[in-house]
């Protein structure tokens, strides 16, 4: 956009910021850490006093963003000051950036986009690139002992990766954004393991390919990976956490995947602190993650789930094979189109009886006839966008019915945004 048509400034609401700095930048996505590391620089964001403890930087393909809630919540129970970016965010933009677990005034926003704004001269700036900056400054200001950072994309060339971390974290690594991180799983490996810092420990939430191993520890971190330096186990209705020297025993089920939470733990035990067992059961208990298998009504069961890719999807899959109700599934699914829409809806066409297919309103939204093709099945409706498809679902359902709605955050989102206006549970 040329600032002659309009150029926000304190004055302004947060959404005028937000829809100016979405237009600076030609790319939604641009993988290039020069222009983001020049304006942290101008605004002194790279010091080493932005926090005067750890930073932890969670990133994978699948729970990095439950990993990161996860965090926040056992360091908070613990009496630490803490800061936490996420993204995208499912209802407003200060769900992005929270500081002691809670959000932030928009004013707050919009005079540290003023300060990104002026310190920024003529170089353009990506959507998350200028909130990545945004965070910082506001954690700097805001003098904390923990800062956690959720990856955007990738990892290696990703706008967070302009810290230095003490601790990385990576959740998983799967095929997905194929387009930008190369497509097979060793390229994908390569961009990940690239928030590695040299002698610096990193949590590995998942069992290694030898062939990925091969990759991540080419950056010579100090690895602490599931299955070789940790262990959990299930036992009946508690679960067990463990390492070579430590253990937890008997810890309560979280609400959330016990896989980020026992990754959640591992990178908790890399930080130079001393944290309980207490505050590690009342973090579990507190962590609930908007779109992660997210329940909003009972009669009919409402799941809002984010899963977008094969890999997440297979664990919803899982998840839902578990849970009980005697009536159809309905399934409300919006998609982008460079997804692997095939595989990702594959894990799920033997469970779900009637589909609701719904186009996406954005640029790269797939078309609700796009999804109907994909599924093999008598019972597909199609709906020009998700609102539409959740006010047929809700009219369709059976008490005794499930309604799944997945397959984006662009999906979750205007349901979500409904039922909260609406105050149905745990919105």
């Amino acid at each position: 956009m040329n600032k002659k048509f309009f150029l926000p400034d304190t004055t302004s609401s947060l959404l005028q910021w937000l829809n100016y700095i979405s237009t600076l930048h030609y790319k939604n996505i641009d993988l290039n850490l020069d222009r983001v590391l020049t304006v942290a620089t101008r605004l002194n964001l790279l010091c080493s006093n932005i926090t005067t403890r750890s930073i932890i930087l969670v990133g994978g393909t699948n729970g990095k963003g439950t990993t990161c809630y996860l965090l926040e919540n056992i360091l908070l129970s613990s009496g630490f000051r803490v800061g936490l970016y996420t993204s995208p965010h499912l209802l407003t933009y200060t769900e992005r950036i929270r500081v002691q677990g809670k959000e932030l005034p928009d004013i707050i926003h919009i005079e540290v986009m003023a300060l990104i704004e002026e310190a920024r001269g003529s170089i353009s700036l990506s959507y998350f690139e200028f909130a990545t900056l945004s965070a910082l400054y506001l954690f700097k200001q805001s003098q904390l002992e923990i800062i956690i950072l959720e990856v955007g994309l990738g990892g290696r060339l990703d706008a967070t990766n302009i810290v230095d971390p003490d601790v990385s974290v990576i959740t998983n690594i799967a095929l997905d954004h194929t387009d930008l991180l190369g497509i097979d799983i060793r390229s994908i490996a390569r961009e990940k393991s690239g928030i590695l810092r040299y002698n610096k420990p990193a949590v590995i939430g998942e069992k290694l390919q030898s062939v990925i191993l091969d990759i991540i520890a080419q950056r010579h971190a100090l690895l602490f990976i599931k299955e070789r330096d940790w262990w959990y186990r299930v036992e009946k209705k508690t679960w067990h956490w463990w390492t070579n020297n430590y253990i937890l025993k008997s810890l309560l089920l979280p609400h959330i995947p016990l896989n980020n939470a026992a990754t959640a733990i591992a990178a908790i035990r890399c930080l130079p602190l001393s944290i309980s067992q207490k505050a590690i059961q009342q973090g579990l208990n507190n962590t609930i993650v908007l779109g992660r298998f997210q329940i909003i009504n009972r009669q009919p069961l409402v799941i809002l789930d984010v899963a977008h890719n094969p890999h997440a999807a297979k664990y919803l899959a899982k998840r839902l094979i578990a849970v009980h109700f005697t009536g159809k599934l309905r399934a409300v699914v919006g998609m982008l189109s460079h997804k692997n829409i095939t595989k990702t809806l594959s894990y799920l066409l033997h469970l779900v009886d009637i589909w609701y297919c719904a186009s996406i309103d954005t640029t790269l939204g797939a078309c609700a006839e796009e999804l109907a093709m994909k599924i093999d099945s008598n019972m597909i409706f199609q709906f020009k966008d998700v609102v539409s498809a959740w006010n047929q679902v809700i009219e369709d359902a059976d008490v005794e019915d499930c309604i799944l709605v997945f397959g984006s955050f662009y999906t979750v989102s205007p349901v979500l945004k409904l039922v909260c206006s609406k105050h149905i549970e745990r919105c």
